[in-house]
């Protein structure tokens, strides 16, 4: 079909070709349907002749098909017959043929006219996706390259650092010997953006291993893996009954343990910290998890900043972190095909939703 609509621009020939076999077919049609007796076919035989070739072939064919048929109806089916002359007894039934063609016709070229207008909107849609997409894949394999080639450099500075401290710290004075700890603790904290970065890209070139997993299990892993910041803290745990769900086994493990790390390190500042990880809707088609926490939580206007890279609400001071954490889990679930969403209030907690497909 799309070939005949590029067929009715690039060559009107062949529409005003189409128009004279339509309404030739039409006529023999008709003219075969009077011969055995079959009354009032004229008109629907005409109506359908003029309704195809505006679909096919355009408006100039469209007008020439009306003419046609007008003047051929007019000479075969209305009194006097095989003449141009209308009776007045028939001027009622000719006006009503010439009405409906022109409005079946106006219609169709409308109709047309829209069906144009949505294919030309899906292929700008399909070429921004396209575009789009292959942009982000650039983009990571930009944030990759980046990352990987800074890790020597930093390794360097991260070494000789560490080599200068223990080879000159006795000839140093306090401020110089504070000077050296400075760059070693950066070079780290850089080396751990970087680690979270190449972390972040992975996510996006990795392929998925979809199949059933226990979400409750990969809760309970969860927690054991965050084991070491929570020792020694007090923290009550509650895990509700958790479905299964369909996707990457390991990539959701990343999901729930940095969901847990954060709760982890949010409620720090709380005695006793309050942690639970339920679901929050469980239907046919996906399942919805939630990991809530009493801690720091955050202020809801600024809710669309916490899944942005190196986006953070708090004072690296107040609480470590590169910001990565809660944008990998949203690549993650996003990949899945499901939806991210947090609710929370300055100083009473916060709650992180993730949804994903049951199969």
């Amino acid at each position: 079909m799309r070939w005949k609509l590029d067929l009715r621009y690039d060559h009107p020939i062949l529409g005003y070709g189409l128009s004279l076999l339509c309404v030739g077919l039409a006529l023999g049609v008709a003219l075969l349907a009077k011969y055995f007796g079959v009354r009032d076919v004229e008109l629907p035989v005409f109506t359908l002749a003029i309704a195809v070739v505006t679909w096919y072939a355009g408006i100039g064919s469209s007008a020439l098909t009306v003419v046609l048929a007008t003047l051929l109806f007019d000479y075969f089916f209305v009194e006097p017959l095989y003449s141009l002359v209308i009776s007045p007894q028939d001027i009622p039934y000719f006006i009503i043929f010439v009405v409906w063609a022109v409005v079946v016709s106006s219609f169709a070229i409308v109709r047309r006219r829209v069906e144009e207008n949505l294919r030309h909107t899906r292929e700008a849609l399909a070429d921004r996706a396209a575009e789009l997409e292959a942009t982000n894949k650039e983009l990571e394999s930009f944030t990759y390259s980046v990352s990987h080639d800074l890790r020597a450099p930093l390794r360097h500075v991260a070494g000789f650092s560490e080599l200068l401290q223990k080879h000159a710290a006795s000839s140093l004075d306090d401020k110089s010997r504070r000077y050296i700890r400075s760059i070693m603790e950066s070079a780290k904290k850089m080396g751990t953006l970087i680690d979270d970065l190449l972390g972040f890209a992975r996510i996006g070139r990795a392929e998925t291993m979809k199949g059933s997993v226990n979400l409750e299990q990969l809760a309970r892993e969860a927690i054991a893996d965050v084991g070491q910041e929570a020792s020694g803290r007090d923290i009550a745990w509650k895990i509700g009954a958790l479905p299964a769900c369909h996707g990457d086994r390991a990539m959701l493990r990343l999901v729930m343990v940095n969901l847990v790390s954060n709760a982890v390190k949010f409620t720090r500042i709380r005695s006793r910290a309050e942690i639970e990880i339920g679901c929050a809707r469980d239907d046919a088609r996906e399942v919805e998890v939630f990991v809530r926490d009493n801690g720091a939580g955050f202020e809801m206007q600024h809710v669309n900043k916490l899944f942005g890279v190196f986006q953070r609400l708090h004072l690296s001071e107040e609480f470590e972190g590169t910001g990565i954490g809660l944008a990998t889990v949203q690549r993650i679930v996003h990949r899945h095909g499901g939806k991210v969403r947090a609710e929370g209030a300055v100083d009473k907690g916060a709650t992180f939703y993730f949804s994903l497909p049951k199969g």
